[in-house]
């Protein structure tokens, strides 16, 4: 990356911008923007609250919205051999744009994934973001390589910190519209996603989907991450984690840029005594059991939304906050397990409702014509076992116990047809 950005390959993200003088810089070169962000949300924010309530479920392809981050330059016979073992349909696969050196190695792995949906999140250094001539010939590049192996390309991620190389909206749209032209005058078959904004930060998010540049989104994408409120159920500001997408969702369909795709392509949870693979400090790192816990959560209260499209997790092999940790050995941890089952039971579900009462949640769906309920409670509690249940643990486990613990681990209740 273009100093003074380096990179850092134990948390896959780049360092802290140490220059104070030069952000310092740069955030005055960009108050223009800066100040259309705080105009822009004063009023879309606002409305996009109070027509919440009127916003409209879409259905959701349940084989679709399970997606998978993986890196193609780490272990890649072991992440096509684990994506096996986890058939999801949808991977996520991150580029480097100053890494073109491997555009023959990405498309090869591409390639040996066989007929998986990719979405390719295409990441930025700033060189790319100053040289928008150079962004333009790379783009292309990858385009003519790439258009007939990868669903959908995400340009651009994590654009509302500086460390990543924008310093404001305006640097994204100018950014964002040289793929999108490229796209009208090129490649118009190809799919574009964008805004790629972190945390719940939906200021910068109205911004890049209203605004003056002439260009669209066929959907946009978000780095929804919930991780430093402990649980996916905790608040923020009086938002939980579905009050979070509710709110994103109505600010993409009341824009006029946007496709009504929603996409959540990077969360996580970073893992206790993983330092420096961590992506955060220790404190807002769980144990792997709540690691799995709340992951399970987050997916279950997002497909429950039906107004996300896809999930991507990042990402399948991470020491500091993956599926699989590779420091010592190749060991799956429980969340691989979690991961799994989820993926089987609920690929081919149809989502039916949401119940939540004193802190119990019951997600209820079909699945092949039978009904399943999932039973989760932050404050734990218990529930009888039935003789028309068959239930099974978070990992799937059969379990026969009189009495079912109900807590942070979500449980499988399938309901026989006796009911």
């Amino acid at each position: 990356m273009k100093q003074p950005y380096t990179w850092d390959n134990y948390s896959d993200q780049p360092y802290q911008l140490k220059d104070k003088s030069f952000k310092k810089k740069m955030r005055k070169k960009e108050f223009y923007s800066l100040f259309k962000t705080f105009l822009t949300s004063i009023i879309v924010l606002p409305l996009s609250l109070i027509l919440m309530p009127f916003i409209r479920r879409k259905e959701v392809k349940s084989k679709e919205f399970f997606c998978i981050g993986v890196d193609y330059q780490r272990e890649p016979g072991l992440t096509i051999e684990l994506l096996e073992e986890i058939p999801v349909e949808r991977v996520l696969v991150r580029f480097k744009l100053w890494e073109m050196d491997t555009l023959h190695e990405l498309k090869e792995f591409i390639k040996a994934l066989g007929n998986k949906k990719i979405t390719l999140k295409i990441l930025q250094d700033r060189e790319h973001v100053e040289n928008l001539e150079l962004l333009e010939k790379d783009l292309e590049t990858i385009f003519s390589s790439l258009s007939q192996h990868v669903d959908i390309f995400e340009i651009g991620s994590t654009i509302n910190r500086a460390k990543w190389g924008f310093f404001s909206v305006d640097e994204y749209s100018r950014f964002y519209k040289t793929a999108y032209d490229l796209k009208i005058s090129k490649f118009p078959d190809i799919k574009l996603i964008g805004s790629g904004v972190i945390d719940f930060e939906y200021h910068f998010t109205a911004h890049t989907i209203f605004n003056f540049f002439k260009y669209r989104y066929d959907g946009v994408s978000a780095l929804l991450y919930v991780d430093r409120r402990g649980a996916p159920e905790n608040t923020q500001l009086g938002f939980s984690l579905s009050d979070k997408i509710a709110f994103l969702s109505t600010i993409v369909w009341s824009s006029p840029k946007v496709g009504q795709e929603l996409h959540v392509t990077e969360v996580n949870w970073p893992i206790s005594g993983t330092s420096p693979y961590a992506p955060t400090s220790e404190h807002e790192c769980v144990d792997e059991e709540l690691y799995a816990d709340f992951m399970l959560r987050y997916y279950l209260l997002t497909f429950a939304s039906q107004q996300v499209d896809s999930v991507s997790w990042h990402q399948l092999i991470a020491p500091g906050y993956g599926l699989i940790d590779t420091r010592d050995s190749i060991r799956k941890r429980s969340a691989f397990e979690t991961y799994k089952f989820m993926f089987s039971n609920l690929k081919n579900s149809q989502f039916l409702r949401l119940d939540i009462k004193r802190d119990y949640y019951i997600l209820q769906c079909l699945v092949e014509d039978r009904l399943l309920q999932i039973h989760w409670s932050l404050k734990p509690t218990t529930l009888k076992n039935e003789d028309f249940f068959t239930v099974y643990s978070r990992d799937g486990e059969i379990i026969e116990d009189k009495t079912l613990n109900i807590g942070s681990s979500p449980l499988y209740i399938y309901i026989k047809d006796a009911v």
